[in-house]
């Protein structure tokens, strides 16, 4: 999962995330350093805290997908526009080696391929894992990519913190 943020206290909203992953879903098993990205899509934005978590869990997709939107709420996040500012996003990257195709959810992320920001913390955490739909590492995706966008590592992490 990709958590994200880019209002307010951005290292708080993550911490908090973190946290109710943990408690609402399963225990985190591995957890990226934090990166501080561009924004992307939308960029007259302040720039984004991000990380990427991996979990066991024994939730569908689905009813994952379902949690992680409850744990936004909880949170503090609102709607509001596409790519636009936000306290705090959890995105489902990837949910183990499935390729899923709904209305409400496409696992892997539409966009993973494509995104430095989430790119970078995916393979810091599993540097051998392989996308499932387009065959590839990450880490060769990554550096095909043509993203050139930055994404600079802090000196802080959330589980240890």
């Amino acid at each position: 999962m990709l958590l994200g943020s880019n209002m307010g206290d951005r290292l708080s909203f993550l911490r908090a995330a973190y946290q109710q992953l943990q408690f609402e879903i399963a225990p985190i098993t591995q957890s990226s350093s934090i990166y501080e990205t561009e924004a992307w899509g939308k960029t007259d934005q302040q720039s984004f805290y991000n990380m990427v978590v991996a979990l066991d869990t024994d939730l569908s997709a689905e009813a994952l997908l379902d949690k992680t939107q409850h744990i936004e709420s909880v949170i503090g996040r609102a709607k509001r526009e596409k790519w636009g500012p936000r306290q705090i996003d959890i995105d489902i990257l990837l949910f183990y080696k499935e390729i899923i195709n709904k209305k409400n959810l496409t696992i892997p992320h539409a966009k993973l391929h494509l995104r430095n920001f989430a790119l970078i913390p995916l393979v810091e955490i599993a540097p051998q894992l392989q996308h499932p739909a387009l065959n590839k590492m990450f880490m060769d995706i990554f550096l095909d990519n043509g993203d050139e966008s930055e994404v600079t590592k802090l000196n802080v992490r959330i589980d240890s913190c």
